[in-house]
């Protein structure tokens, strides 16, 4: 009779063993250790964190950004080329996931996680002394294509866990970005332009008088220097909200946009920790997903609507609304990423999941600059009869989210196999 202390994975008897195979040895560490490894979750979590806070302090200060490069030779231009410099991040991330997926399976994940984090200390912290349009896209772009956190760090919060642990896995990956969206727009919106905000402290002719983005940009690259050390040891809202009431948008400033996307942020955040593991474990991914891309569709399109609205009003209403969109979108991202790393075995899943951030990057490049040049459009068309221009921009928006919705039913997305996908709490 089998001893029931006997460990389920033995390599004397599994032919897919290998003793010198880091993934092979994780394995059998998960089939040892019955608990959640707390330890690794965090290391996930602060690594996320690091991939996140360059995308999301970016939005803030981004239209007041572009309009001191003195690039934009009228306001209503200036969406068109912040569009440009938001997705020049994206468009790098997507020519490289693949990449960095790949290496992440041949060489491990720790190699591409610190080369990502040396690349957001040097680039990030150079596109905040950007002078210049064109500094600022090749910053950006240079970040993105050294950007190979996302895909290994979503594999990696697969395999260093049992299988009934790998949705709160994945959900710290996308808990992390909630955190993100919480700190990333207060530092961007908080911090930019210090010495016009708080000129007691800082003066026109100091550094950051000088260069008025520099410090939201690198306090987060000292955080990632702290990441980084730490593992030698081992996500167009703010666009419309900033433009003027007089083109359709709500004249909020930096700070507003700031404390807005970081409510977004606390409100996801308790979603993860609360609310998703119990909704998903009863629904499951796919339905929590179609159930919430549902309600995401009235959702953007009411947003041309709250620029009718003023004070107290204007302010709780797209605090809740921005609120929801996080929520909603975070939930579509993390049913379909239990989804995908539940259908490839181990050592394909960074190649995997780099495909998935390759296809998530290509989108977010493009949306920007296609977003900028609509919006731009749009702010040039306010007067027409039928649609006018920003109401076309959350249009186009819903039509997306609806072709989302369409591609979850059969026979675009199959679900992998008969197994039930178990949500533990």
């Amino acid at each position: 009779m089998a001893d029931p202390t006997t460990p389920l994975l033995e390599p004397s008897k599994n032919a897919f063993f290998h003793e010198n195979c880091p993934g092979c040895k994780q394995d059998r560490r998960n089939q040892l250790h019955l608990g959640i490894p707390f330890r690794e979750f965090f290391f996930i979590w602060i690594v996320a964190l690091c991939s996140a806070l360059p995308i999301s302090s970016l939005y803030p200060f981004l239209y007041f950004m572009i309009h001191d490069l003195n690039i934009a030779k009228r306001s209503q231009d200036i969406g068109f080329f912040a569009g440009f410099v938001g997705s020049a991040f994206m468009l790098g991330r997507s020519l490289t996931s693949i990449f960095w997926g790949m290496v992440a399976d041949r060489y491990g994940r720790k190699p591409v996680v610190m080369i990502s984090l040396f690349a957001i200390i040097v680039f990030n912290t150079l596109f905040g002394l950007s002078k210049s349009y064109w500094m600022a896209i090749t910053t950006r772009l240079l970040l993105g294509l050294l950007s190979g956190l996302l895909g290994p760090i979503q594999a990696y919060a697969s395999e260093v866990c049992r299988k009934e642990y790998q949705a709160l896995g994945l959900s710290i990956v996308d808990t992390s970005w909630a955190m993100g969206l919480i700190f990333g727009p207060a530092i961007g919106g908080f911090l930019a332009q210090p010495a016009e905000k708080y000129p007691n402290i800082f003066a026109m002719e100091c550094l950051f008088g000088r260069f008025p983005y520099f410090l939201p940009c690198l306090c987060i690259s000292l955080f990632s220097v702290a990441a980084f050390i730490a593992c030698l040891w081992l996500p167009i809202f703010s666009l419309w909200a900033v433009s003027n009431k007089s083109y359709g948008g709500l004249s909020f400033s930096s700070q507003e946009v700031g404390l807005v996307l970081a409510m977004s942020g606390i409100s996801l955040l308790v979603y993860q920790l609360v609310f998703f593991p119990c909704i998903a474990k009863h629904l499951g991914p796919i339905n929590f997903t179609r159930v919430v891309a549902v309600l995401l569709i009235p959702l953007l399109a009411s947003y041309p609507f709250m620029a009718k609205l003023s004070g107290l009003d204007l302010k709780l209403t797209v605090n809740c609304a921005s609120s929801l969109r996080s929520i909603f979108s975070s939930t579509i991202t993390i049913g379909l990423n239990i989804l995908m790393n539940n259908a490839v075995s181990q050592h394909k899943r960074g190649a995997a999941n780099g495909m998935a951030v390759t296809a998530l990057s290509l989108f977010k490049a493009v949306a920007p600059a296609g977003a900028g040049i609509l919006f731009s459009w749009a702010q040039n068309h306010q007067g027409a009869s039928i649609l006018s221009g920003d109401y076309i921009v959350f249009l186009v928006l819903d039509i997306f989210g609806l072709v989302g919705l369409i591609l979850t039913f059969k026979p675009f997305l199959t679900q992998p196999g008969t197994e039930e996908i178990t949500v533990t709490t």
